[in-house]
């Protein structure tokens, strides 16, 4: 058994503590093989084994699939942003939305087709406002994470995103900031900041703190 594995196997087993009485063992380790394989994609082929993003996307996936099925309680409004790369628009709005709601609002962000990494020139943007965004990386976009959102904001990914019914969706024509010089991004950030203080205000005080 190589290293990689192991460290799959292990995943798989802390998941099935955690979920215990929620998801199968079988359930789990299909999540998490799936989500290995969907990380390895995103860099068009094998990469090392992330132990530490795997973990996160998959218990993230798990809880999400948890949440749309009612076998998890929703305490907070969740919202979804997602853009065609995961690696600038979707990041900076998911990071201004928990940062303006100080926690009070669950955020996801997610790709259609996601990059390896976020854009530096966002993460350098960001950093000046002192929200930090650089431990963060692109997810793909899959559809439990669609399921769990009560608040679905696209951004230039067309129409990618499943829709479902009961659920808010907005579409956001937002600069890409691929590209840009850091006083294009700053612009970007700012008028994004803008827009989610606007969606913000269209929840309940008593949701947002």
């Amino acid at each position: 058994m190589d290293y990689g594995e192991q460290l799959l196997r292990r995943a798989v087993a802390d998941l099935s503590r955690d979920f215990e009485g929620v998801f199968s063992r079988g359930t789990i380790e299909r999540y998490v093989r799936e989500t290995q394989q969907q990380l390895d994609d995103i860099g068009g082929g094998p990469i090392n084994f992330a132990r530490a993003r795997v973990d996160w996307f998959a218990r993230d996936r798990l809880r999400a699939l948890a949440q749309a099925e009612g076998h998890l309680e929703k305490r907070q409004p969740e919202v979804l942003f997602v853009c065609v790369h995961n690696a600038g628009r979707s990041q900076i709005a998911a990071a201004l939305t928990h940062a303006l709601s100080r926690g009070a609002v669950g955020v996801r962000s997610a790709g259609s087709v996601p990059e390896l990494d976020i854009n530096p020139v966002v993460v350098q943007a960001m950093s000046e406002i002192g929200v930090d965004i650089s431990q963060e990386f692109p997810k793909p976009l899959t559809d439990e994470v669609v399921r769990a959102a009560d608040v679905v904001v696209t951004m230039g990914c067309g129409d990618s995103c499943p829709v479902y019914p009961g659920k808010h969706y907005e579409d956001w024509d937002v600069a890409d900031p691929a590209g840009q010089p850091i006083e294009v991004v700053r612009g970007i950030r700012d008028d994004i900041a803008q827009r989610v203080r606007i969606l913000l205000g269209t929840f309940t005080p008593a949701s947002v703190g």
